[in-house]
């Protein structure tokens, strides 16, 4: 069993979190904290529940070395308040919603990515898919920073429960 577990909230889990679960898995995966922390991604919508990632998110985790074509979108349920550890949200609207369904067993925390990571106060991670391959690109930085700040939040964490 992980010693921690991340859920990545956005919208419709086609783009921002996706990418961030591959961003943030791949960072994981080459540091010291492999095989310690689970990470996997929703949305708070139904609308691409079993659809793959945009193909703007894929190609643009590509560029970067991260495959997420594998990855396909699902929706939060009330059992991941229970599954998981933290749910990080791209965005305040989400964050809203995700808190707004917590059930009342709810073992899990919540909060914005970009905050929990360190990388921007109350920060939002802003939907691209309006947007063009550059606000991708944008969003990839973002979500790059957050990867960092994720493996060194977690490291400083986790720390004790390894020796």
């Amino acid at each position: 069993m992980p010693d921690m577990r991340l859920l990545i909230v956005c919208l419709g889990n086609i783009c921002r979190s996706p990418m961030a679960e591959g961003v943030i898995r791949a960072r994981i995966e080459a540091s010291p904290l492999a095989g310690r922390v689970k990470v996997d991604s929703v949305g708070t919508g139904h609308w691409h529940v079993g659809d793959p990632p945009d193909p703007r998110a894929i190609a643009t985790a590509a560029r970067h070395g991260v495959d997420i074509s594998g990855l396909r979108g699902r929706q939060l349920w009330p059992q991941d308040y229970r599954n998981f550890d933290w749910l990080l949200c791209a965005d305040k609207s989400n964050l809203r919603a995700v808190r707004a369904r917590t059930p009342a067993d709810a073992r899990a925390q919540s909060a914005l990515l970009l905050d929990w990571a360190g990388v921007e106060p109350d920060g939002e991670v802003p939907d691209p898919y309006t947007g063009e391959l550059r606000d991708f690109e944008h969003v990839w930085g973002l979500l790059d920073r957050a990867a960092d700040g994720v493996v060194r939040r977690l490291q400083r964490e986790l720390d004790g429960r390894f020796v």
